[in-house]
């Protein structure tokens, strides 16, 4: 995670160089898991090159049904009263799945068509995408490491001219998780909350944030791990109330266990928290509190748990239980005496 983090920061400073210097190249490829930092800087780029709707000489492709000819005889079409044609190409697959013609193409594109590419997936050994980086700049805007997302959090508030300490950042990413584009919204109701005054707190955090459905999955689960039987069992009616499917739920319940299963194997033969999160597909910094977690069960607890989960799911879809009642029956399973 580090790794990426740094090469993140490398090009994240090279694009703002090239927007603010407007020596922009013709080619750039933003791409990755954390979809704020995708589209924030595809917002970008299509501002510095001029690309807003209403311009003759802008043109957005999306989709998997996008064709390569057309943005290819869009490329060849000189602009109007401009040096440049934009063309933004979103969510097209063509980097995942590849695309010989538009790989072809980029190696000695028109000198006026400019290339924005975002894609949530690719592969780096595809034709295109070598490409694309070759002609220009390529950005992967995964998920952010703790550090940086914790200042990047701060910053937030300090331009709204708000306080928070780091604590408080700390209990808003537990409360919320590290989706950037959820935080930046429940940021967004936190500082309306604290209109009049400078200092946000957990309690304001507690306050604000207590009804996001996410945040209550997370809760939920967090108290049966924690054996906390009665804050589950009301949290699953909330959770309920809110219209939320017993079968989701059931399947986060699973998932729990099964995370907290392979940590503990992990874990107890010393692998370290970098190894552990790029197995299980978590962040570094929710390691620890899995490993902690995984301390209070022993290896037949873990197991009977995953085995009580999947029973019951077997009893509802073979018709021999109601979904509502086996979630219940899992929490109490799963929670101890």
């Amino acid at each position: 995670m580090a790794a990426k983090t740094s090469d993140f920061k490398v090009k994240q400073k090279q694009l703002n160089e090239d927007i603010t210097s407007g020596n922009l190249k013709q080619c750039y490829l933003v791409y990755g898991e954390e979809a704020y930092l995708r589209l924030q800087n595809r917002d970008k780029l299509v501002k510095a090159m001029g690309g807003d709707a209403s311009s003759m000489n802008f043109t957005r492709y999306e989709g998997d049904a996008c064709d390569p000819a057309a943005i290819i005889d869009m490329a060849e079409t000189m602009p109007f009263l401009s040096d440049k044609r934009v063309i933004l190409v979103e969510n097209s697959g063509f980097f995942k799945n590849g695309c010989p013609e538009l790989a072809d193409y980029l190696k000695e594109p028109a000198e006026a068509a400019y290339f924005i590419f975002v894609e949530k997936e690719v592969d780096r050994r595809k034709d295109i995408y070598k490409a694309a980086a070759k002609l220009g700049l390529d950005i992967n805007c995964d998920e952010q490491d703790e550090d940086t997302l914790k200042r990047w959090i701060a910053s937030k508030f300090r331009s709204e001219g708000k306080n928070i300490s780091a604590g408080a950042v700390a209990f808003l990413i537990d409360r919320v998780g590290s989706d950037m584009s959820n935080i930046s919204t429940e940021i967004e109701k936190l500082v309306c909350y604290c209109i009049d005054r400078d200092e946000v707190t957990n309690a304001d955090i507690e306050a604000v944030c207590a009804n996001w459905i996410t945040s209550r999955i997370f809760a939920m689960t967090d108290a049966i791990v924690e054996k906390n039987r009665k804050k589950a069992i009301d949290l699953y009616y909330d959770l309920l109330a809110l219209k939320e499917p017993p079968a989701k739920i059931l399947a986060l319940i699973t998932r729990q266990f099964n995370l907290m299963l392979q940590i503990k194997e992990m874990d107890e033969n010393r692998k370290d928290k970098g190894t552990i999160a790029s197995a299980v597909g978590l962040m570094p910094f929710l390691v620890g509190k899995y490993v902690a977690w995984a301390k209070n069960y022993s290896y037949k607890e873990l197991r009977d748990a995953l085995e009580l989960c999947a029973s019951n799911d077997e009893a509802v879809k073979t018709g021999k239980l109601d979904y509502v009642i086996s979630v219940e029956i899992v929490i109490i399973g799963c929670t101890g005496n």
